[in-house]
């Protein structure tokens, strides 16, 4: 291809989930597929997730009697969302998610399955949350990456997407790369897929489209500058969602992990530095940041007993606490009080109340219905804890097949976006994340974008 070094069938910037997975299609399709990595190790923000998604109509449903299937779950990211998600990328990531795990599963062997004891909660109307059972994100993105080699995919790391070079239609030709040794190259390209995160690390652009956010603590990938939402607007893309992310109220201070989910679904609570709730903990698993952050001092604590514990000690983050000692503990509420600094009668107070309403089978006095579930009894344990920002939602236009869209609803050519990179199905804001639903969308959004991409190549697919 002329003025560039050397040229590549299907170019994908990013090796995260999305990434790898669309390499992989591609290659399946028949096409010379090529990866970038900025990092000089396979990572992201899939190296920092708990390595979960969740997926429809899987045979490791099917196997535990779980009735599910696209409609049933593109009608949860719906209801979650408020009816404002994008229908056509919803649509497509709940038909499109079980099968891109079955092909995961049996053409290349990744070892997912149904976990079961991560409940249908927080917007999953079912037990669709897969995982590898012992292992997290950075497990699962050293397997990915082991896939590419087998599948001989070349993947240049600590290298940098530093431009796009395009035609007059928008037709991407090539990109410029940038090396470890600063060295700028020219590399030629038959389609590209963008796959290289979001702009959570960059301050701006969280300040400008999710100001709510911009104060909170940022615990995600410091390469997710948002080089794809850049480089696409000024390329003629639209963009969508951008006040979207994924918030968290429980990393732990000041070890920085975060304490699974399953610890408030199990029964544990929030407080704050005074001893008292302040929100129902099983309604809103990311946008629950936004009350922990009008706290005293933005700080809480997740308090929780020996057999809330023992329920989530199979998770990898709490083994990792668990191992670090980093939970303070006592026999009874005073005791417990005086290690974490809270009155003793506001915390006993607190934990009363949500057993009362446990006990009259009512929901407490934040709303919070316990059922079956108990509220901590001691012996008590605690984590001190602060809100944090993991990752955007929100970027790059899409359509059905991953191409991106300009404004005016027609696709470039041939530049598709996955992952973090484009818009995803959270809706416009925090309270419209589902459990999982980022790897989720970054491996069924990579399996059709690399699909989309190599047949593009191959002749199959010839619109724009």
């Amino acid at each position: 291809m002329s003025g560039f070094d050397a040229s590549i069938q299907v170019l994908v910037v990013g090796g995260g989930a999305g990434g790898a997975v669309a390499a992989l299609a591609a290659a399946a399709e028949g096409a010379e597929v090529m990866v970038v990595e900025q990092d000089d190790r396979p990572g992201g923000s899939t190296g920092m997730s708990q390595g979960l998604l969740c997926a429809a109509g899987t045979a490791s449903q099917a196997a535990h009697g779980i009735d599910d299937g696209p409609d049933i779950f593109y009608a949860d990211i719906m209801a979650k969302t408020r009816g404002l998600a994008d229908p056509v990328i919803a649509r497509a990531i709940a038909e499109e998610s079980g099968p891109a795990l079955q092909w995961l599963i049996e053409a290349h062997g990744l070892p997912w399955e149904l976990d079961t004891r991560f409940r249908a909660v927080y917007g999953n109307s079912r037990l669709r949350v897969h995982g590898w059972p012992g292992h997290g994100g950075a497990d699962m993105i050293q397997l990915l990456h082991r896939k590419l080699g087998d599948a001989g995919i070349d993947v240049l790391m600590q290298t940098r997407l530093t431009g796009l070079v395009a035609d007059e239609s928008g037709r991407v030709l090539g990109v410029e790369l940038r090396r470890e040794d600063g060295a700028i190259e020219r590399l030629g390209c038959g389609t590209l897929i963008l796959a290289c995160g979001g702009f959570g690390a960059n301050p701006d652009l969280v300040a400008k489209h999710m100001p709510e956010a911009a104060n909170i603590r940022y615990n995600g990938h410091e390469g997710n500058r948002g080089d794809a939402i850049v480089m696409g607007s000024a390329l003629g893309a639209a963009l969508g969602d951008l006040g979207s992310y994924q918030g968290y109220a429980m990393l732990t201070d000041p070890q920085a992990i975060s304490v699974p989910p399953g610890v408030l679904v199990e029964g544990g609570i929030l407080v704050n530095r005074l001893g008292r709730r302040f929100t129902d903990e099983t309604v809103d698993i990311a946008g629950m940041v936004h009350p922990l952050s009008q706290q005293p001092g933005g700080q809480g604590w997740v308090v929780f007993d020996a057999g809330i514990e023992a329920r989530c000690a199979h998770i990898p983050e709490s083994r990792a606490l668990l191992d670090l000692n980093a939970a303070k503990g006592a026999d009874d509420v005073a005791g417990l009080a005086r290690q974490i600094g809270v009155a003793p009668a506001a915390l006993e107070a607190t934990l009363v109340e949500a057993h009362e309403a446990r006990s009259a089978g009512r929901p407490d006095a934040l709303g919070r219905f316990w059922a079956n579930d108990m509220p901590p009894r001691a012996p008590l344990r605690a984590l001190r804890v602060v809100g944090a920002l993991y990752h955007t939602q929100g970027g790059l236009q899409t359509d059905g097949t991953a191409r991106v869209l300009r404004p005016d609803g027609s696709a470039l050519p041939n530049l598709f976006a996955v992952g973090g990179a484009a818009r995803g199905v959270a809706g416009p804001s925090s309270w419209g994340y589902l459990p999982a639903i980022g790897l989720c969308a970054a491996v069924t959004t990579g399996r059709i974008a690399g699909r989309a991409a190599g047949r593009q190549i191959n002749g199959f697919d010839t619109a724009g």
